[in-house]
């Protein structure tokens, strides 16, 4: 099914197709020395981040502010390929709509943006679409809150294809509405639809057209993540009723542990480190499964759910630990293999509340994290099996949900009201 859409571009696309972007973001060679953030949590998924050398601590005056842009609500991630940065919003007058929009790394200029004519009716936390878009070989794919599905040229917006998960795959939309992002992996796009007869879909990038479906389970707020290699090879789908490991390239059923969440809420990126796969639930806590050698192997090693209740926020690990946002203590330090709690900070990192939530991204090659919370501060920190250590704090949006990107030396964040980028590198007395 083809989903009415419409691409509205600027006279800064004539200029795109002339060549690559400059300025602000430089030569395509020096774009190249640093990571872009294609996709959900980074070039490789996992919340890590090959980024530059950083100061110790931020000057006072807070971080240049480079460019300021408004947009409209919505809790959808960022993410920036070829000084290009995409992310979706919703807007209301004089029709109510998502928006795929596409900006200028450089200066913050619109360059196209794609409307979705959508119903939200009385979806809760319903400002707008939760998803970040994914960026692969030139194409972008976004799923927006109420199931439309759509592939688009990441230079113009032009549609290659969209699809309606709900009217084509007869999917059940979660109770706050689809919010994973598109997985794109070896010829195919993933996406969860939580249809009783294919929970989970593979599809043709270039058409949209279906290649094999798997489950029947309710669908999930997490992403499927990709793990292993060889003959260990599997995705992991975490859903309301079950952790569950399908082969990559047939949806075909590995094997799977019972790990039933109330109100359907697994929301948090499911994290693999050493071997042990963590999964962390508001209510239920967390599971960590040891995987074996071969993708059919799994143990369920441990559960806890007094101390490690993740929610929206993905665990980091390093070294055999892991630090998750625990909803009642703040940022936890654990043992991965015992899931025994070192420590946790109190609530320092973030606020507590009745959804407390953080963005964490761990610098490669070092136990150093970027994190943005829920007031809108960027936080440089330090984490250890010993403490959490805060080196500095700035305020860099209004308080927000989304999860950030960081490409090249800039970090790119939103909230409901703006989009914003900051120079990590540099400060500035303009707030």
């Amino acid at each position: 099914m083809s989903i009415p859409i419409a691409v509205r571009s600027s006279c800064l696309v004539r200029m795109i197709l002339g060549g690559c972007l400059t300025g602000l973001f430089g030569s395509a060679a020096g774009a190249a020395e640093l990571e872009d953030w294609p996709k959900w949590r980074g070039v490789r998924g996992d919340g890590s981040w090959q980024g530059p050398a950083l100061p110790e601590t931020w000057p006072d005056s807070g971080l240049k502010l480079v460019w300021k842009r408004p947009i409209g609500g919505g809790y959808s991630g960022i993410s920036v390929v070829a000084n290009r940065v995409y992310t979706m919003d919703r807007q209301t007058e004089p029709t109510e709509r998502e928006r795929l929009l596409c900006f200028s790394a450089g200066d913050g200029t619109l360059i196209w943006s794609v409307d979705i004519p959508v119903q939200y009716g009385d979806l809760q936390y319903g400002s707008g679409p939760r998803s970040a878009p994914t960026v692969e070989d030139g194409r972008v794919y976004a799923l927006g809150a109420t199931g439309h599905l759509l592939c688009v040229d990441a230079l113009s917006g032009r549609s290659h294809w969209s699809r309606d998960l709900v009217k084509d795959d007869q999917g059940r939309m979660p109770t706050w509405g689809y919010a994973a992002s598109p997985l794109v992996l070896d010829g195919r796009l993933i996406v969860p639809t939580g249809s009783k007869s294919r929970s989970i879909v593979a599809l043709d990038p270039r058409t949209g057209s279906l290649l094999w479906s798997s489950l029947q389970d309710e669908a999930g707020y997490a992403p499927p993540v990709l793990l292993g290699r060889g003959d260990a090879r599997q995705m992991i789908c975490w859903t309301p009723s079950h952790v569950r490991s399908l082969h990559p390239e047939t949806g075909a059923l590995n094997w799977s542990v019972a790990y039933p969440v109330t109100m359907g809420v697994a929301i948090a990126t499911p994290v693999v480190h050493r071997g042990v796969l963590l999964v962390s639930g508001y209510w239920e806590g967390t599971r960590a499964i040891r995987l074996g050698e071969q993708a059919r192997q799994a143990d369920l090693i441990w559960s806890e759910n007094r101390f490690l209740r993740a929610l929206m926020s993905q665990p980091v690990c390093r070294d055999g630990y892991a630090y998750l946002l625990d909803k009642r203590f703040g940022l936890t330090c654990l043992e991965v293999d015992t899931g025994r709690k070192l420590w946790d900070d109190g609530n320092a990192m973030t606020p507590r509340g009745r959804n407390p939530h953080a963005s964490i991204v761990q610098l490669m090659n070092s136990n150093r994290v970027l994190v943005l919370n829920s007031d809108g501060d960027l936080i440089y920190a330090q984490l250890t099996p010993r403490k959490y250590t805060e080196l500095s704090r700035t305020r860099i949006i209004e308080a927000t949900w989304s999860h950030p990107a960081f490409a090249q030396h800039f970090v790119f964040a939103r909230s409901d009201k703006h989009i914003v980028c900051r120079d990590l590198l540099a400060g500035s007395p303009d707030r």
